[in-house]
């Protein structure tokens, strides 16, 4: 992952993306990144500002459950889940664009 790729913004959409290809509740995802439930209840519906540091704990801790988010060229993003399965690797994945 290159360093642009790891500063990207996490929006509110993209983490409840993540969130349901993990099929993690909030509270999972809360747990996971050290935050509150309504910390990623708050940040997911955009509902005021969050504390700086609460995206890249979220996005830290749901690429720790197997997310991988990718910039894509275009300014977007991707976001790529791989889970293995009895017979090799299935990947999902979901464009996002930043317009």
């Amino acid at each position: 992952m290159h360093d642009d790729e790891k500063h990207a913004v996490l929006t509110p959409e993209m983490c409840r993306a993540a969130r349901a290809f993990l099929d993690w509740t909030q509270a999972d995802l809360a747990e996971r990144a050290a935050v509150s439930r309504g910390t990623v209840r708050d940040y997911e519906a955009d509902a005021h500002a969050v504390h700086r540091s609460t995206p890249t704990l979220l996005r830290k801790a749901l690429e720790d459950g197997g997310v991988t988010l990718e910039s894509r060229q275009d300014g977007g993003l991707v976001l790529v889940q791989v889970r293995r399965g009895g017979d090799g690797h299935a990947a999902r994945t979901t464009d996002f664009s930043n317009t």
